[in-house]
């Protein structure tokens, strides 16, 4: 049981960056700002994956999967509340919130009882991918100068 609930806060917050993401786009399309879409739709697709895996990998434990996005909820919100948000300001929420799904992953391989299939679904898979949205947006935000 300690397994799925563990696997299911990474699933919350792989649903919460997916609905980040096309927060963002709604975002981005008002604005006629479409320059960092082709890249991010791509990480939007990788949080997709996420989700079908973590899912999979749930029911194959015997839960239920989560629906609702509360680990990324604070940056959707930031992301509504905004009235004209930057795309600057778009991408470091992004960002921050990339850093974060990293680090949520890296708490859950610290578990020892791990079953090996998802600790290597994580480790070998999700995570690399996490990675490599966290240094796509490293790119895409230019580093503070000071």
């Amino acid at each position: 049981m300690h397994n799925i609930e563990a696997i299911d806060k990474l699933l919350i917050t792989e649903l919460g960056a997916a609905a980040t993401y096309r927060q963002m786009f709604e975002a981005f399309r008002k604005d006629g700002n479409f320059t960092e879409m082709a890249p991010l739709i791509a990480i939007y697709r990788g949080h997709k994956n996420a989700i079908s895996d973590l899912q999979a990998q749930i029911r194959e434990l015997g839960g239920k999967p989560a629906d609702h996005s509360g680990v990324w909820q604070a940056w959707v919100k930031r992301v509504q509340g905004a009235n004209r948000l930057t795309t600057q300001a778009a991408l470091d929420i992004l960002q921050q919130g990339e850093k974060h799904a990293a680090e949520c992953y890296l708490q859950v391989l610290r578990n020892a009882e791990l079953p090996l299939s998802i600790r290597c679904l994580i480790e070998w898979k999700l995570l690399l991918i996490q990675i490599s949205h966290t240094r796509i947006l490293d790119r895409l935000v230019p580093a503070d100068i000071g």
